[in-house]
């Protein structure tokens, strides 16, 4: 069995979710799986010395044109939002709370999470900064919504998260989306065909 595609993201980054809309598909066509790992895109800044993409003069104004004009070529519904660039911690941490449960579904459940986190916020307009949105998009997942809030306020997820963006780091990953095939980086949506064709191939 080939290896799952490593797929590293921030909730907040627009790439990432129009990414996230594509890569099972994508990985699918070619036998694969996919590790969704999110992450925070505050904890890459600081290391490269990069800020959101809106925040930037010059590339703040494109990137709103890009942001739209690419989910208008993917196919991908897309409403900036409101609130942006916002934290995504909450959602971050239940995200991995969901996948280490027990239960061969685990993984699945975590990765349909991910999704309505996404789609809430750039199809919904919904604040996902929010930990009350993040709890009601848990119980759609079915997720106790009591443990699950008690969980979140604790130390151990925190410094999971923490875990997970210092390893994404020593892995190299210096935005959102970051794939990685075989260890073969990639690094934005944009990237998508070129993946693919290093997966039909090969490599090139």
């Amino acid at each position: 069995m080939p290896e799952p595609i490593d797929f590293y993201f921030d909730f907040s980054s627009p790439y990432g979710y129009l990414a996230s809309e594509r890569i099972d598909e994508l990985a699918a066509r070619h036998g694969r799986k996919v590790r969704w790992r999110p992450i925070l895109l505050g904890v890459v800044f600081k290391h490269t010395g990069a800020a959101p993409l809106t925040l930037v003069p010059l590339k703040g104004e494109y990137s709103l044109r890009d942001f739209a004009r690419s989910a208008r070529f993917l196919g991908v519904p897309y409403t900036h939002p409101a609130k942006f660039p916002l934290a995504t911690q909450h959602a971050a941490r239940a995200y991995y709370r969901l996948r280490d449960q027990d239960g061969g579904q685990a993984w699945e459940r975590a990765r349909a999470f991910a999704q309505a986190v996404f789609r809430a916020l750039y199809v919904d307009g919904r604040d996902v900064s929010s930990l009350e949105v993040v709890l009601d998009l848990l119980a759609t997942q079915g997720a106790d919504r009591e443990a699950l809030s008690q969980a979140l306020a604790g130390a151990a997820l925190k410094e999971q998260l923490k875990a997970e963006c210092a390893a994404a780091l020593a892995m190299g990953v210096c935005g959102s989306p970051y794939m990685i095939v075989d260890g073969e980086p990639f690094f934005g949506v944009d990237r998508l065909p070129q993946m693919e064709r290093w997966l039909t191939s090969g490599g090139f």
